[in-house]
């Protein structure tokens, strides 16, 4: 699996770099991570991070088609603020998700951690819906779930992945910072 996961792991670095600069480019290799991470989270049997690449590879093409068709006059992705009806809608789908899945987990399953496993999967479905929409939020989404994550892929002995989601986590952080400037800069002077 050490190849496997090296090769996931630099795809995801390219991603999120991507990510970071607003580039939609950033979409085929978020395609072709998430391919490897369903294989890799299937074998270490984290059923509901591998069932979440597989939404992953789906939300990918969906996010791909959106930013494509939110560049301004002049070729850069404009981003947005959500609203605070949209983040208690985030925060209570985040929460039904991951108790439905964990509790799924936890009964139907082996999992080795189902209630962890389907707080990332629950988060991440959340965040990569505000990703597509091109919402500043997905990056505070993002940085819980790095956090969680890095503590359950080290338990799993996923170390090279961890380390992945490490850089991810200050990557985040960077993210958050480059789009909230994006959008200050983008704003319209009243």
């Amino acid at each position: 699996m050490t190849e496997l996961e090296f090769m996931a792991v630099a795809f995801g670095f390219a991603n999120i770099a991507l990510l970071i600069q607003r580039n939609v480019w950033n979409f085929p290799c978020g395609l072709v991570m998430v391919s490897l991470y369903a294989a890799i989270f299937f074998e270490t049997r984290l059923y509901s991070e591998a069932m979440l690449q597989v939404f992953f590879f789906c939300v990918q093409l969906f996010g791909w088609w959106k930013w494509t068709r939110a560049i301004d006059d002049e070729g850069d992705l404009v981003v947005e603020w959500s609203s605070p009806r949209t983040l208690v809608l985030c925060a209570l789908c985040t929460i039904a998700l991951s108790a439905m899945l964990g509790e799924t987990m936890a009964t139907w399953t082996d999992a080795a951690a189902p209630h962890v496993d389907a707080t990332v999967a629950a988060a991440s479905v959340v965040a990569q819906f505000l990703l597509s929409y091109r919402r500043i939020e997905n990056w505070v989404y993002w940085i819980a779930i790095d956090v969680l994550s890095i503590v359950l892929y080290i338990w799993r002995g996923l170390n090279l992945t961890a380390g992945l989601y490490i850089v991810m986590l200050m990557m985040s952080v960077f993210g958050l910072m480059a789009w909230q400037r994006s959008r200050v800069a983008s704003a319209p002077l009243v």
